[in-house]
């Protein structure tokens, strides 16, 4: 099994700046991407932004230009630095990996989920 734990939400004014941050752990083999999902209540989640392995990075319309995603492939760990924060920024943020496991089987995991609340 593989573990994400996500870290970094909070509550953040209108304009300000916050950094998530993503683990994971147990048995993995390779993580090809890493990436951010939100959602709202009500809503489905939506995608963010994603990082591959190499460095490939793609970005929603709605968060190119303001958010910043990247990775540090020893440590297993995936950012996102929200920069010029706006509340429709406020949602849950996952934390998202596909890759394999240990075994060589497919792995795509998710974490639990952290509050982002921007004020305005």
């Amino acid at each position: 099994q593989v573990q994400l734990v996500e870290s970094g939400g909070g509550l953040a004014q209108a304009g300000s700046s916050l950094r998530l941050s993503c683990i994971a752990s147990g048995n993995i083999f390779i993580i090809n991407d890493m990436g951010w999902y939100r959602q709202v209540p009500g809503e489905g989640r939506e995608f963010v932004a994603t990082i591959s392995t190499g460095g490939g990075i793609n970005y929603s319309n709605s968060v190119k230009d303001r958010f910043v995603i990247s990775r540090d492939n020893a440590k297993n760990t995936v950012y996102l630095q929200m920069n010029s924060l706006k509340p429709e920024d406020t949602a849950v943020y996952f934390c998202n990996a596909v890759g394999l496991n240990s075994d060589y089987t497919g792995m795509r995991a998710w974490g639990q989920g952290t509050q982002v609340t921007v004020s305005s």
